[in-house]
């Protein structure tokens, strides 16, 4: 899910914007990240629901496989850089998340058997 969802919302756009000033953007903007964010969200919660560890270790391993992938054609070298942050960031928030869903809503509604 993780690897379609970056397709889908991020792999397409490959161009940086040139602002009037001369400055470079991109080349994502914040609604295409937001995007992507609440596309996985549902999905996490869910896998989070039925089993902690495989929704945190497959979400960062298909977001950073998948950012690996995009960014590796960047000639400055620092596209690992890049994709460390994704790792930990998305390692981070849904290791969050899992822990809340597993810990507060889980027990509320009863964990599948």
């Amino acid at each position: 899910m993780s690897l379609a969802g970056w397709a889908a919302w991020l792999g397409w756009d490959q161009h940086r914007d040139v602002q009037p000033d001369g400055s470079t953007t991109g080349p994502y903007e914040a609604w295409q990240v937001i995007g992507l964010v609440l596309t996985l969200l549902v999905p996490v919660s869910w896998a989070a629901w039925r089993h902690v560890t495989g929704a945190v270790l497959g979400t960062t391993a298909g977001l950073t496989v998948a950012a690996c992938y995009d960014w590796s054609d960047d000639a400055s070298g620092l596209y690992g850089v890049g994709v460390g942050m994704v790792m930990l960031g998305t390692f981070a928030v849904t290791a969050a998340l899992s822990a809340v869903i597993s810990s507060v809503i889980a027990p509320r509604i009863g964990r599948p058997g």
